[in-house]
C-alpha cells in the first residue's frame, strides 16, 4: 500500500538553489526547512520551486546558494489559515538529493529534470477559458492520496486539446497526468487601496487521461 501511494505522486527536479534553508517544522524531532530552486524552460525563463527538506539529509545550516542538485520527491499541500480563510501551500517533499554538475539540456531531458506524474481525483469542476489571443485553458484541482487517510490538492492547468478534454470530466473522475510544476507570479487584491504580489504553483500538464 506504501509503494503504492509514493507512485501515485512522483517529482524530479534538477534546478539551481537560489536561497538559504528556512525553517518549517518539526514531526517527531525531525527538523524540515525549505529552499527555493530556480528551474531552467527552454524559453529561458526559470521557474523558482520551493523544497521541503528534511534535516537529516542535508546539513542545513550551511549555505548552498549556486549550488545545483536533483531531487526527487513529491508535490504535497497543506492549508495555512490566513485571517478568514484558508490558503494552499504547495512544495515538493524531498525523499533523496544528489549535488549534480550540470543541467540537462535537450529537450527530452528537461522533461526529466522538471517532471511529475499524479494519479487523483478530480474534486472542483473543471474551468475552462480563453486568453485574449485564443488559446484554451482549463485548470483542474486534483485530490491524490497519501498514507494515513491524507490528501494533497495539486492545481493544474491544461492548454488547448487537453484543455477541451478536461471539461468532460466530472468531480470524482479518476485521472492520470504527466507535466511540470510551474511558478507563476500574480496580484492579490487585499483592499481598496493594498495588493500584495505573490507566487502560484501549479502542473502545467503535457498529457492527461481519465482512468476506469
Amino acid at each position: 500500500m506504501a509503494d503504492k501511494v509514493l507512485e501515485n505522486n512522483q517529482v524530479s527536479i534538477v534546478g539551481e538553489i537560489v536561497s538559504d534553508f528556512s525553517y518549517s517544522h518539526e514531526v517527531y524531532g525531525e527538523g524540515f526547512f525549505v529552499v527555493e530552486v530556480a528551474v531552467n524552460r527552454l524559453s529561458n525563463y526559470a521557474d523558482y520551486i520551493p523544497l521541503m527538506v528534511s534535516e537529516r539529509l542535508i546539513d542545513t545550516t550551511q549555505s548552498y546558494i549556486g549550488e545545483k542538485i536533483h531531487v526527487t520527491g513529491q508535490f504535497r499541500s497543506y492549508n495555512r489559515h490566513e485571517e478568514t480563510k484558508n490558503r494552499l501551500i504547495l512544495s515538493v517533499f524531498v525523499r533523496e538529493l544528489e549535488f549534480v554538475d550540470e543541467y540537462m539540456e535537450n529537450e527530452d531531458e528537461e522533461r526529466k529534470s522538471n517532471y511529475i506524474t499524479l494519479d487523483g481525483y478530480v474534486c472542483k469542476a473543471p474551468v475552462y477559458r480563453k486568453t485574449p489571443l485564443g488559446r484554451e485553458i482549463a485548470d483542474l484541482l486534483v485530490a491524490v492520496n497519501r498514507s494515513y487517510g491524507k490528501s494533497d490538492y495539486i492545481p493544474c492547468i491544461c492548454w488547448g486539446r487537453n484543455a477541451r478534454y478536461a471539461t468532460t470530466f466530472e468531480i470524482g473522475s479518476h485521472v492520470s497526468v504527466i507535466g511540470r510544476i510551474q511558478s507563476r507570479e500574480y496580484v492579490k487584491k487585499l483592499s481598496e487601496d493594498e495588493a500584495e504580489r505573490r507566487i502560484a504553483y501549479e502542473v502545467s500538464v503535457c498529457k492527461i487521461e481519465e482512468l476506469d
